[in-house]
């Protein structure tokens, strides 16, 4: 069993939150738009990070991530990539790839919106954690956290760390 803590769109910004939050999480997973290698860094030493580069992402980001990354957490398959779209309406930078072969867990980013969505047709769960910095439109901040239990993902939270103004 895995407690992931995953977030995205920080874009440079630390919040100490991010520590007390990711805590009692096994692992990190960020979904691009990191922003630079400090948070990377400071988000790497509190646990193991999984992490994709973003549209915003310098060559420091880009060199240390991948623009997709897909790995298996448990006996969970998951794809992560920052630009990746959402159930019925995926990019068409990673369309081909989902339809060839569903992941059983899609992560995206780079929209600022938090979605939690089930895709029946492929049965699949997509998550996009919304935005965790401060650069951007989104109206409030947020996290996500999560439990991979073998096969199973449960115990989903949204945790909503401050209006951003």
């Amino acid at each position: 069993m895995k407690r992931i803590g995953l977030l995205s769109d920080t874009h440079g910004y630390w919040d100490d939150r991010y520590a007390k939050y990711f805590a009692e999480c096994d692992e990190i997973w960020h979904a691009g738009d990191i922003g630079s290698m400090e948070v990377a860094d400071r988000l790497a030493a509190l646990k193991p990070l999984r992490a994709v580069y973003g549209n915003i992402d310098g060559g420091d980001v880009r060199i240390a991530f991948t623009e997709k990354y897909r790995f298996n957490c448990e006996d969970v398959d998951v794809l992560i990539k920052h630009i990746g779209g959402y159930p019925g309406n995926y990019d068409p930078s990673i369309r081909g790839s989902i339809y060839a072969r569903p992941p059983k867990l899609f992560i995206s980013g780079h929209s600022h919106i938090l979605k939690v969505m089930y895709d029946k047709t492929l049965g699949l769960l997509h998550i996009n954690p919304g935005a965790a910095g401060v650069s951007g439109f989104h109206k409030v901040r947020t996290l996500v956290r999560f439990t991979i239990d073998r096969a199973e993902i449960k115990d989903l939270e949204v945790i909503e760390l401050a209006e951003n103004k």
